[in-house]
């Protein structure tokens, strides 16, 4: 098992960013007036957290599926090969994509704070910045990835990548059999934002039909 967590984070390291205080005193301030409904706004979120934003890096990870010559690319130069697509922000500058195999899986965590690549995954969830999660993550990431129902064989090499305001990372997950033959758009329904994170897998054609019925 190897750990790729030795960069240095140059920004906040409390459990909420000033940013995210900022925000929630704007949105305690709201409720109390009427102005916005807390359930509306928890459906709000996590429709960002895990169906909008997650689709641009589906996108990243379908296409590299399917055109070699973009999976080389992105694998060599990830930010160009993604900025190459259309998603470019702030907290995406510098991306690394990293790639499950038979004998690898890819997990990224932030260990001081929670960066995260927004501009292909969007919000980050809740769990992501979690003490438990990223302590766990570290130490364990075999009891995480338990955690989220997911046990892979003992020989499996797990590589904890940890994210810095300079360097963020994708995982592409590995492309699910029965697939061949599947165009890039319908392979996009099998990528979830877990399985860019490294803490799911991309669905099996099975699993997408059970989730559209």
């Amino acid at each position: 098992m190897s750990h790729s967590h030795d960069h240095h984070h140059d920004h906040d390291h409390s459990e909420l960013s000033e940013t995210e205080l900022r925000v929630r005193a704007l949105e305690t301030v709201l409720t109390e007036k009427g102005y916005v409904d807390p359930a509306a706004m928890d459906k709000l979120i996590d429709t960002y957290e895990t169906k909008v934003g997650p689709r641009n890096g589906a996108h990243v990870v379908a296409t590299a599926w399917t055109d070699p010559d973009y999976h080389d690319w992105l694998m060599k130069d990830a930010t160009a090969a993604i900025h190459h697509l259309g998603y470019i922000g702030r907290q995406g500058e510098h991306m690394v994509a990293v790639e499950n195999t038979d004998d690898t899986h890819n997990m990224v965590v932030c260990t001081l704070c929670s960066c995260y690549p927004w501009p292909v995954l969007g919000l980050p969830p809740v769990w992501y910045k979690s003490a438990p999660y990223r302590s766990k993550a570290v130490r364990d990431p075999r009891g995480v990835l338990k955690d989220f129902g997911i046990e892979l064989p003992a020989a499996t090499d797990i590589r904890v990548w940890d994210s810095t305001a300079e360097v963020r990372y994708l995982v592409i997950p590995r492309r699910p059999e029965g697939t061949e033959g599947w165009s890039a758009e319908d392979l996009a329904k099998l990528v979830t934002r877990d399985s860019m994170i490294g803490t799911g897998l991309a669905l099996t054609p099975d699993q997408l039909g059970e989730a559209s019925s």
